[in-house]
C-alpha cells in the first residue's frame, strides 16, 4: 500500500479533570484510537492517514506532553489517568465501541482502559507495553529505573539514556547518543523527556495489570511485539504478559516503533489483526 496524501485532521482540545486534551480525529467508518506515551499525536500522524481511508482515527498527546497540558506539573501521570483521558476522549466522539492500538506506556494506558470501561473497547492492541512488574528480575528493573531517573533529574541527560538503552537492552555507541540526546534541542522536546522520566516512566513500568479481569473480560486483548525486538525490554515484558494471559503474542514489523518506521507495513499488518479478530 502506498502512503495517501496528508488526510485533514479536525484538531480539538477537551478539559479533564487536572489537563486539558489536545487531540485530532481523521476519517469516518469504526473507530481507531492510536495512542501513546510518551509518544503523542505527530508520531502516529502517518499510520493515522493510512486508518483514515476506512475508520474514524482519534490520536492525542497524553496529559503533560506537547499540546496537552496539565495544571500541576509536578503530578504523576498514571495509566489510571490516561485511562480516564481516552475514556472521556472516546465518549466526546460518540463513535466506539473502539479498537485500541496503544504503544509503550500507550499499551499500558490501553490496558488500565480496558480495566476501567470495557464496555467502550472492543479490541486492544497492547503493543509492546513495558510492564516491568511481570519480570523475574523487576526488582532489578526497579532500581535500574530510579537510578537513570535521578541521572536525568541530576541534569545527565545523556548520561541517563546511555542507561536506558542498557536497560532496554539496545546496543547504541556513546557518540549516537551524544549526537541524539547532547547540544541544543527542541525545548519542547526537551520538557516533554524531562515529564516523561520524572512523572510518567516510573507509574508505567511499575503499573499492576489485573490479570483475571484482562483475561476475562469482554474485550478482544492482542499483545503485538516488533519482529525486530527479540531480546528487548519490551519483548520481555510483553512475552510475559501473554503467556501470564494465556495468549500468543503477535508480530508486527519493525522494533519498538515500527508504526513510526514503516507506517505502510504496519497498517497491512494492523488491517489483518483487525479482520482476523
Amino acid at each position: 500500500m502506498n502512503a495517501p496524501s496528508t488526510v485533514p485532521a479536525t484538531v480539538a482540545t477537551l478539559e479533564v479533570p487536572d489537563a486539558r486534551l489536545h487531540y485530532e480525529v481523521r476519517g469516518q467508518g469504526p473507530l481507531v484510537v492510536l495512542v501513546g506515551a510518551p509518544m503523542d499525536a505527530t508520531s502516529f500522524a502517518p499510520l493515522a492517514d493510512l486508518l483514515a481511508l476506512d475508520h474514524t482515527v482519534l490520536t492525542t498527546d497524553p496529559r503533560g506532553i506537547n499540546r496537552s497540558s496539565v495544571e500541576d506539573p509536578d503530578r504523576d501521570s498514571t495509566p489510571e489517568m490516561r485511562a480516564d483521558d481516552l475514556s472521556r476522549l472516546v465518549t466526546r466522539l460518540d463513535a466506539g465501541p473502539a479498537v485500541v492500538l496503544g504503544s509503550s506506556g500507550g499499551a499500558v494506558t490501553a490496558l488500565a482502559l480496558v480495566q476501567a470501561h470495557p464496555e467502550q473497547v472492543h479490541t486492544v492492541i497492547a503493543h509492546e507495553p513495558p510492564l516491568a512488574v511481570l519480570l523475574d528480575d523487576r526488582e532489578k528493573i526497579r532500581a535500574q529505573t530510579d537510578d537513570l531517573i535521578a541521572t536525568h533529574l541530576a541534569g545527565d541527560v545523556t548520561g541517563a539514556w546511555a542507561k536506558f538503552f542498557v536497560q532496554a537492552n539496545i546496543s547504541l555507541p556513546d557518540a549516537a547518543i551524544e549526537q541524539m540526546f547532547g547540544g541544543e534541542r527542541d525545548p519542547q522536546v526537551v520538557a516533554d523527556e524531562r515529564f516523561w522520566f520524572a512523572h510518567e516512566m516510573r507509574p508505567s513500568t511499575l503499573w499492576q495489570p489485573d490479570l483475571a479481569a484482562l483475561r476475562d473480560g469482554p474485550t478482544h486483548i492482542v499483545i503485538g511485539i516488533g519482529e525486530e525486538s527479540g531480546g528487548q525490554f519490551c519483548d520481555r515484558t510483553s512475552t510475559a504478559l501473554a503467556a501470564a494471559m494465556a495468549i500468543e503474542p503477535t508480530i508486527f514489523p519493525g522494533d519498538h516503533i515500527g508504526f513510526v518506521e514503516d507506517p505502510d507495513r504496519f497498517a497491512d499488518r494492523l488491517r489483518a489483526v483487525l479482520h482476523r479478530n
